[in-house]
């Protein structure tokens, strides 16, 4: 898979991600290493600051349930009105991961 399938690929998964749903930067690489040959949530994280903007990227977060750094009031203003879980300032992992 070349550099830029990779990146659209980890697009169409975030895109698949439902409403209400979230999955952790390693859980995208996670799902993507065996087509990919890449797993890294560093490289996931990279994808979705430089292309994620036409996808629903606040629902991709941290495996600790913290939104994307600099975005992280408008972030968990778009999960709270989708229904997703939070404990505290973070997204209730357990009850809001989703894998497909």
């Amino acid at each position: 898979m070349t550099p830029q399938e990779y990146v659209e690929e980890v697009l169409r998964l975030v895109e698949s991600i439902p409403e209400g749903r979230v999955m952790s930067y390693g859980a995208v690489a996670d799902v993507l290493a065996e087509r990919s040959g890449r797993n890294s949530a560093r490289q996931v994280g990279t994808i979705m600051a430089r292309h994620g903007g036409g996808v629903p990227w606040h629902r991709v977060v941290t495996s600790a349930g913290r939104t994307p750094p600099g975005h992280e009031r408008e972030a968990r203003q778009r999960l709270l009105s989708e229904g997703v879980p939070m404990k505290g300032e973070h997204v209730d992992m357990a009850r809001a991961s989703w894998l497909p």
